[in-house]
């Protein structure tokens, strides 16, 4: 492992060291060009566009106040620089304002042997000793993991992959919310309804079990909701409590939590036994037990099918007093306030209101609660980065959390990150939980998975292998298929899941990149007796070769700004580029056919190259790769 990491330092420096040749050049030019140098920042340096030659492309727009000359003059005159005296730099051109740059073919022919080395390790950084610790998947102890929750896990896991590669140290948790009101409204339906039934007796999955009861609760409340209002007690509250001009239709579709509060039986029931087990009822303590015990059992199913695990678990029924001194902290240093037994405090410079951290009957909140576990986290790993995986309708409540720990100054304040994604919606529309209207995730999988198998299955190319390796299969090409769809997604954009397309063979898909792995592993598995030595000595790189090897050339730097942005999609968008681009490849030039013995080799190790490099990157995305297809 330290030989494969101390490559990996040489691999990814050898990468650095041409970005900053060509920035130190780009600098040095202008200073004996033009009798002073530029800022760095100033320096825009990208990957030239394709239809235009070159491999790298400068911006000179910045430089026409100093040089006092036109881009396209100035262009010229930094070309010819570059060219002149940096050994890399065989040409270049100048297309108004923008200077593109083409690196000599050796460079890129050493480079790709280089790499070749670093079979699994290539774009990763070595470790660096800092710690991150990303939160993620918090689900309720009352339902399912449904299609939201999975948009959530992939997110929270794919972060998490990508840090380590970037060289941190990463501690995967989750708090699971298995205290309040929802939990007891799936255990109160049970004893009402479930005639002792369990997950063992009906043969379900333990989640889907207390999921089932939760629905059932909100059912039966929605009866008794509706049998109420042609009660007197509805007549006299719509009668004292309608704004002024509400329709009776309108006002019981507004008034309903506040029905399950004052006059409800089943919201009666629900709210004591929230009292109850808040006083450590021992009946109601062991039925939640129970209850949660079948909801983290089927938890764990739904993590294992999805390739998922955390190093540890947070329990809301643990840390939902948690704060208390970080609130008296906060009030002695004046950031927090109390009124009798409220304490809040003023958020208006961040353009929010004012935020209740104790309730006027001296009851936690949620701020409170993470406030206290921000603390706990703090002292039992020291991580510098923690990132919270919720969705974008917390993000207020983040904001405020995360300035109340900056005025309490608190050492881990500053590395605190939300990173909020946007709502799933399928081609159908919303999904309702109290309804019943939502995907669980193990129906999508299974969903996802029986698409991949109707594909594999029509098109014959499987056929001969046993059925459990296919059954494999097919999981690993749904799977792939899933993820992929949900992760190239940008997180903070609201996104719709079509099952059918996120298993298509072509565009931009998981199962298109897995199928360039396979033909990249199928080419090698017929040329085992090549010498691979002869690479080293192609000389002449084919425009479609180029275009790979730097694509390749961009992987290590897209880890790092997929870690510094928290965006796996950046790590998805760069695998179907280079999928797509070794596509082209693979069709245009021959490669066991090739012209020569020394192209017929690089062809073979470019192939070889690009099946590690997507298979690294779609790791990052937690999506394995097939053999076959």
């Amino acid at each position: 492992m330290r030989d494969a990491v101390g490559g990996e330092q040489i691999c990814n420096s050898y990468h650095m060291d041409l970005i900053q040749q060509l920035t130190k050049g780009v600098i040095s030019g202008v200073q004996e060009l033009y009798g002073e140098a530029p800022d760095s920042g100033k320096v825009s340096l990208s990957v030239t566009r394709k239809e235009f030659e070159g491999d790298y492309t400068v911006v000179v727009f910045p430089f026409t106040k100093l040089a006092k000359k036109k881009p396209e003059q100035i262009g010229e005159e930094l070309g010819q620089y570059m060219v002149n005296n940096l050994p890399n730099v065989s040409a270049f051109n100048v297309i108004k304002g923008f200077l593109n740059l083409s690196v000599e073919d050796a460079y890129w022919i050493n480079y790709l042997n280089s790499i070749s080395k670093q079979e699994h390790c290539y774009g990763k950084q070595a470790i660096n000793g800092r710690k991150i610790m990303v939160e993620f998947s918090s689900p309720n102890t009352n339902k399912p993991l449904h299609l939201g929750h999975i948009r959530n896990i992939l997110l929270g896991w794919s972060t998490s992959k990508i840090y380590e590669a970037a060289g941190y140290e990463v501690q995967k948790v989750q708090i699971v919310n298995d205290r309040g009101i929802a939990i007891c409204r799936s255990m109160v339906a049970w004893q009402e309804f479930g005639n002792g039934e369990t997950p063992e007796s009906t043969g379900m999955k333990g989640d889907h079990f207390v999921g089932k009861y939760y629905v059932k609760f909100a059912k039966e409340f929605g009866e008794e909701y509706k049998e109420w209002q042609f009660s007197k007690q509805a007549e006299q509250a719509y009668a004292t409590k309608k704004k002024e001009g509400q329709s009776e239709e309108d006002f019981f579709k507004a008034y309903k939590n506040d029905y399950f509060n004052e006059y409800s039986v089943l919201g009666k029931k629900a709210k004591d036994m929230l009292l109850q087990w808040e006083a450590n009822d021992p009946a109601v303590r062991t039925l939640w037990k129970k209850m949660n015990s079948w909801v983290l059992g089927g938890f764990d199913k739904t993590y294992d099918s999805l390739g998922v695990e955390f190093d540890k678990l947070y329990f809301e029924s643990d840390t939902y007093l948690l704060g208390k001194e970080l609130i008296q902290k906060g009030l002695e240093m004046e950031v927090l306030y109390q009124e009798d037994k409220r304490v809040w405090t003023d958020l208006e410079n961040i353009g929010l209101a004012k935020k209740t951290i104790i309730k006027s009957d001296g009851t936690s909140t949620y701020t409170s609660q993470d406030l206290g576990t921000a603390q706990m986290r703090y002292q039992d790993y020291g991580a510098e980065k923690v990132v919270y995986v919720v969705g974008d309708e917390q993000i207020s409540h983040f904001q405020g959390v995360f300035e109340i720990l900056k005025r309490l100054k608190e050492p881990y304040a500053e590395g605190l990150y939300h990173l909020a994604y946007g709502m799933v919606d399928l081609p159908t529309g919303r999904m309702k939980s109290r309804e019943g209207t939502v995907v669980d995730a193990d129906d999508l999988v299974a969903e996802v998975i029986e698409e991949a198998k109707k594909g594999m299955v029509q098109r014959g190319e499987i056929a001969d292998l046993p059925t459990a390796k296919q059954a494999a299969l097919f999981k690993t090409i749904g799977l792939g298929a899933l993820k992929y769809f949900i992760l190239k997604v940008n997180p903070r954009k609201r996104m719709v899941f079509n099952p059918q397309e996120s298993v298509d063979l072509q565009g931009d898909t998981g199962p298109y990149i897995q199928y360039a792995y396979v033909r990249c592993k199928g080419v090698a598995k017929k040329a085992q007796e090549v010498n691979m030595s002869l690479a080293k000595g192609y000389a002449a790189l084919e425009p479609q070769e180029k275009v790979v090897i730097i694509q390749l050339f961009q992987f290590p730097a897209t880890i790092q700004e997929a870690a510094k942005d928290y965006d796996p999609s950046l790590v998805a968008s760069y695998c179907y580029d280079l999928a797509k681009l070794y596509s082209k490849f693979y069709n245009d030039m021959p490669i066991l056919k090739a012209e020569s013995a020394p192209a017929q080799a690089f062809r073979l190790l470019l192939s070889k190259v690009v099946a590690n490099t997507l298979s690294t990157g779609m790791d990052l995305l937690g999506i394995e790769m097939p053999e076959r297809m």
